[in-house]
């Protein structure tokens, strides 16, 4: 649990300490002209507005609120992302071009990761409504790929308030 709270810690820094390391690992590692306007026109924007897409993606979900850590899908995802977002700063010219595309087929993959994950968690499993002293269950219609006799039945419970005592 500890580690999916550190990445839930760690997505919006994320946002201004990976760009600021393409930038920096530009200059410690003389990766030359070309690549400076790469970094400064691309990278450090896509990564910047990426990380914080990505991040309203997972903080949009109930679950990653109410328990203030990432999934562990997220924490496959958004690692593997980084680590190669950090290896392109080091813009060694044997494997970068490998990497960049490497880098593009995680991000966009986490993005409908992150998707998959906030509409499977936002879809309803059953509408309550609540009038007056009556409360009422209308239950969403089920896939038609499962069929009754494999699907578990569900209980119903009926709670009576009373009016406290006086």
């Amino acid at each position: 649990m500890w580690l999916r709270r550190a990445f839930y810690g760690w997505l919006i820094p994320a946002a201004f300490v990976l760009p600021l390391w393409l930038f920096i690992g530009w200059g410690v590692f003389n990766a030359g002209g070309w690549a400076f306007l790469w970094v400064l026109l691309l990278a450090i924007p896509s990564v910047f507005i990426g990380q914080l897409i990505l991040t309203l993606l997972v903080r949009a979900r109930g679950t990653v609120r109410a328990t203030r850590a990432v999934s562990w899908w997220d924490v496959l995802g958004i690692g593997v992302w980084h680590a190669l977002t950090i290896s392109l700063g080091f813009f060694n010219e044997q494997w970068w071009a490998q990497t960049f595309v490497a880098t593009v087929i995680v991000a966009v993959a986490l993005f409908w990761l992150e998707l998959w994950q906030l509409w499977r968690e936002a879809k309803p499993a059953r509408i309550v409504l609540r009038g007056g002293e009556q409360v009422a269950y209308v239950s969403m219609p089920r896939d038609e790929g499962t069929s009754p006799a494999s699907s578990v039945d569900e209980e119903v419970f009926i709670l009576k308030e009373r009016p406290p005592a006086s």
